[in-house]
């Protein structure tokens, strides 16, 4: 088994204290490179008002009504999909007759979370009517809090949100699984850095990874929601039956990304034994891979579950310019992974391993903007 010291991955707690999107406002950062996220969350918005209409509002005198976004990140998506959630359930409070109840946002994320970022990019809150907030995008409707802490424990008092969102977030596994790491294994995933092309034991493994995180994450969900709720779920998914075959995650981690890491190696920069002890916490699951969570565990009824195509996870103002395409999928590959590289081999080999990224990804752009294509899992669930 490779030790902690040389691999940051290894150990689950070490991982969920150090994991999060690259923070600050620096060009290879999480806030400068999730155009596409936010993109790709837009285009499902109506899906979410379907989950929405879904929700049982309290008529209660002096309620409350909680949303919470699961690994929101720190740039500004989580911001403008919590806005949508409230102004979409105050619509409807309004339709109802009912008195509007005050609402609260909590923004949850690992303790590593550049939460500054994040609370720096909220409005401030209204201090007017709850009307004026709602029609203005100057000021928020909503009392606002972090939560720092793994979702795939609990978060939240018992029977206290109303509404669960999280996208994006869901394929990053509590760990590496450690057969993954350990030589003695058939599941070794010697010379790579993650699933993608991998043995069949190692993508047994990470499966296996995925549906014991899932499932936690179901069963602290279900005691914390509100009876009436409802939680929409986005995850990196996969429209091909091998998992070891993970789509755009793995022309994204899989190849320019490997064999930058295999540059690094043959330059002598590092061991292949320090590559082997990196891979990435990442599975792109496929319906029938959640699907079989969901239904284990049982605590949820299933409204909506489809896969949906999210498009291209690169934004280039200029297609035609193959250094541009170059430096955006680097800076991407890097906003989302470069936390666990810098603490992996150190800043400046980070620098030099996501330099070669871009490089690699230059000679291959017009290949990337066809082929980087993203399909995501989008769930709809109810307490059953």
């Amino acid at each position: 088994m490779a030790s902690k010291r040389d691999n940051v991955v290894v150990s689950n707690m070490k991982l969920e204290k150090m994991l999060s999107m690259k923070g600050g406002k620096g060009e290879a950062s999480y806030v400068n490179n999730s155009q596409a996220q936010g993109q790709h969350a837009r285009s499902m918005l109506h899906l979410l008002r379907e989950t929405l209409d879904g929700v049982r509002p309290s008529s209660a005198p002096d309620s409350s009504f909680v949303v919470a976004d699961l690994g929101c990140s720190c740039g500004s998506n989580t911001i403008y999909m919590v806005d949508a959630i409230i102004k979409h359930m105050s619509k409807r409070y309004e339709e109802m007759g009912d008195g509007m109840p005050e609402f609260s946002a909590f923004f949850s994320d690992l303790p590593s979370n550049d939460f500054n970022t994040l609370f720096q990019l909220l409005p401030p809150y209204g201090g007017v009517s709850m009307e004026e907030c709602l029609a203005s995008d100057t000021c928020r409707s909503y009392f606002a809090a972090g939560v720092p802490g793994s979702f795939y424990r609990r978060l939240f008092p018992a029977k206290f949100v109303d509404v669960f969102y999280s996208a994006f977030s869901l394929h990053w596994l509590s760990q590496v699984p450690d057969v993954v790491l350990d030589k003695r294994s058939t599941a070794y995933n010697k010379g790579r850095i993650f699933i993608h092309g991998a043995n069949e034991s190692t993508a047994v493994a990470y499966k296996k990874q995925f549906q014991t995180d899932l499932a936690a994450f179901l069963s602290s969900r279900s005691r914390e929601m509100k009876r009436g709720g409802a939680m929409f779920l986005v995850c990196l998914g996969r429209t091909c039956p091998d998992p070891t075959d993970q789509g755009g995650a793995g022309l994204l981690f899989g190849s320019h990304f490997q064999d930058a890491w295999d540059d690094l190696v043959q330059e002598g920069l590092i061991s292949s034994e320090k590559r082997d002890n990196f891979n990435i916490p990442v599975y792109a699951p496929s319906l029938e891979d959640f699907k079989e969570v969901v239904e284990a565990d049982g605590s949820f009824s299933i409204n909506k579950l489809q896969v949906f195509k999210g498009g291209s996870p690169l934004v280039v103002n200029h297609p035609d310019d193959e250094a541009e395409i170059g430096r955006a999928l680097a800076n991407s590959c890097r906003s989302v992974s470069g936390v666990l590289v810098d603490a992996h081999i150190g800043d400046k080999l980070s620098d030099e391993l996501f330099s070669r990224v871009a490089s690699r990804a230059t000679s291959h752009a017009n290949e990337l903007l066809d082929q980087l294509q993203f399909f995501h899992i989008v769930a709809s669930l109810s307490l059953a």
